[in-house]
């Protein structure tokens, strides 16, 4: 029983429990959120998440338990709730034939916010999301993460007193999930209680708070320090740029039972770090690998995550068949080469006049914020959109002359990639079997390689409505490559997958890279840009940067990074912002990046500053850059040398 009246409490939820038919979503599922927090639900595929926010939200009705938000009865008055909430689900409401402004303007109508009231809110939330210079621009004209940040302004036209927001960022660039993050900071001054499920586990170090969510219950709750608390053992990590073969190495040996790859780091948990360490240079350099001494590393979210919810063999990938190898273009041998390709609409242009190349097995990540023309150049490659100027070859063909040669030796995976979910999973990849020819002894070949290389064999007879989201990426990747396409295309494949399922996404992809498979991938995770061979960055329509990560790592920052991780990122922000000699100081996961000329002498300064503002310091170390830090140091550093003023989208 819900007491009737909770002062400091914005959501209280005890023993929810919800069905359908035989699966049990939400499993007695108890929750507390106070009003000025931020409580991050984070679990695999099918843990429950969104239909716990759905319940919240009044659009569900538990079949037991109760839940009181605002201090409302959901299930007494599912409407009067809504006056205290705003939902911002994964199919938010845009019109697309509305602009910015007739959209917000719509939304504010809705809630009842006058004309009057709305302009100064309105205001203020466009700058803070970077969207003020498209008020104009058809919501159908926009890029994924504009769509976004425009869904997240519609839903705070007024403010709620409970925000609930189910994986909000999902597809969305580094930058402009930067931009997301800083209005929902705001919102906390207001003392505005907001619940959010994530795929990104560093954004749920951001949370106040974070409950992780499995079969239908939270197993675990509280900080993210406490959070990595339950992690068992400890970590030894390797840094690497040949880390994919690093993994390799050390799971062949058995020696260790967890080998987990983050990007160009490996991790190992161990009991004894020294012995462990010792062990695992001497393999390292008996095989000639290059590698940075093993260290201890604290344990990040993701590694709990993995350590908690992996089930025994989950990792384990099949290989693929020798059959699909044989169809493969060698590695090597040239896949696509663009010269000067642009595409133009009206006035504007998407992709202006880039450049390079990709070799046959390789795998190569294509980077840029949304926008900047990622999925506009990958649908020229594919043959479905005609260039306005310049060449490109795919397999040997023109994309131009010969679009549906193209199509026919490619496979591609869009974002939203048409699975049928009326159709059982063999149904499905007959489907697509039968679209690329495929019949006989030669589809039933087909299929048996496709269930087994995306490991679905036993799932082979479910519906594909009932498939959790890892589980139909990978059919999904299963239809795309049926044909034994030498060329696959993959445009933002795990957005919104959890970090179990993602992993073992990539497993297949190195799989069909190591038969000689050509794999061009964007995405918007930037660990998983450490996985490729070669990182190509476009931006405003143009590629600004080319090279392998390491490369990019190495070049394309001015300055070194220090870490800071305390337990007030917000106020360590705006205390190191300003000291001499740092350049740039950015939320960074639970802490801060910063980007600085000397990192011994900002550590010390960072260090005393922190100390006389009474904020708790865990660590402060210079760090290798990521990924991240250089996505975000190459658009500012174009558009520095541009003069142009940022506007991330």
């Amino acid at each position: 029983m819900i007491p009737s009246h909770d002062a400091d409490n914005a959501v209280l939820a005890r023993g929810l429990t919800r069905r359908f038919g035989d699966l049990a979503a939400l499993d007695g599922l108890d929750l507390t959120v106070a009003y000025g927090e931020i409580f991050g639900l984070v679990g695999p595929d099918g843990a429950g998440k969104t239909t716990a926010l759905r319940i919240l939200a009044g659009i569900l009705v538990p079949d037991a338990g109760a839940v009181r938000v605002a201090g409302v009865d959901v299930a007494a008055d599912p409407t009067g709730v809504r006056d205290h909430l705003a939902y911002m689900s994964q199919r938010f409401g845009l019109y697309p034939d509305l602009t910015v402004d007739e959209n917000i303007d719509f939304y504010a109508d809705l809630y009842g916010v006058g004309r009057r009231a709305r302009r100064e809110p309105v205001a203020e939330l466009l700058a803070l999301s970077g969207m003020s210079p498209f008020r104009r621009r058809l919501a159908g004209d926009l890029s994924g993460g504009m769509k976004q940040k425009l869904q997240l302004i519609c839903a705070l036209i007024h403010t709620p007193k409970v925000l609930l927001l189910d994986e909000p960022t999902n597809g969305v660039d580094p930058v402009s999930r930067r931009e997301f993050w800083n209005i929902l900071y705001r919102l906390l001054d207001r003392e505005v209680a907001i619940v959010v499920t994530t795929a990104y586990l560093d954004e749920a170090e951001r949370c106040t708070r974070i409950g992780m969510i499995d079969a239908g219950r939270i197993i675990a709750s509280g900080t993210a320090a406490e959070i990595r608390g339950r992690m068992r053992g400890r970590i030894l990590a390797v840094r690497s740029d040949q880390a994919r073969r690093v993994q390799h190495l050390l799971q062949e040996t058995g020696e260790w039972g967890r080998v987990d790859l983050f990007g160009d780091r490996v991790h190992l948990v161990v009991e004894d770090l020294k012995t462990a360490a010792d062990r695992v240079s001497a393999r390292l350099t008996a095989a000639g690998i290059t590698f940075d001494a093993p260290r201890e590393a604290a344990p990040s979210l993701e590694d709990v995550f993995v350590s908690v919810l992996q089930r025994p063999g989950a990792a384990e990938t099949p290989r693929a068949a020798p059959v699909f190898a044989a169809q493969a273009r060698s590695k090597g041998e040239t896949a696509v080469v663009v010269s000067d390709l642009t595409r133009r609409f009206k006035r504007f242009t998407a992709v202006d006049r880039i450049r390079f190349e990709v070799a046959g097995g390789e795998v190569f990540g294509f980077l840029g914020p949304n926008g900047a023309g990622k999925s506009t150049t990958i649908r020229m490659l594919c043959g479905l959109l005609r260039p306005s100027e310049g060449r490109a070859e795919v397999a040997g063909f023109d994309v131009a002359t010969h679009a549906e040669a193209v199509k026919h030796h490619i496979g591609y995976m869009s974002q939203k990639f048409s699975l049928y979910d009326d159709l059982t999973v063999s149904e499905n990849i007959d489907f697509y079997g039968g679209i690329y020819g495929l019949e006989g002894g030669r589809l039933s070949q087909r299929r048996e390689w496709a269930l087994a290389m995306a490991g679905l064999a036993d799932r082979k007879d479910s519906l594909t409505r009932i498939l959790g989201g890892g589980l139909k990426q990978r059919l999904a990747l299963a239809c795309a490559v049926l044909h034994q396409p030498p060329i696959l295309f993959l445009d933002e494949p795990t957005s919104g997958v959890d970090p179990l399922s993602r992993r073992r996404f990539w497993d297949l992809i190195y799989v069909l890279a190591e038969g000689g498979v050509t794999v061009f991938v964007t995405t918007h995770y930037m660990q998983e840009a450490e996985y490729c061979d070669r990182v190509a960055m476009i931006y405003r329509g143009r590629l600004i940067a080319l090279g392998t990560p390491a490369e990019l790592k190495t070049h394309s920052i001015a300055g070194h990074i220090v870490d800071v991780r305390c337990d007030r990122p917000r106020a360590a922000r705006k205390a190191v912002a300003g000291l001499p000699g740092v350049r740039e100081a950015a939320l960074f996961g639970a802490g801060l990046h910063v980007v600085t000329d000397d990192a011994t002498a900002a550590t010390a300064a960072i260090g005393r500053t922190l100390e006389a503002q009474g904020i708790a310091v865990e660590r402060i170390e210079a760090v290798p850059p990521g990924m991240e830090d250089v996505f975000v140091a190459l658009i500012e550093t174009h558009d520095r040398e541009n003069g142009k003023e940022a506007v991330h989208a």
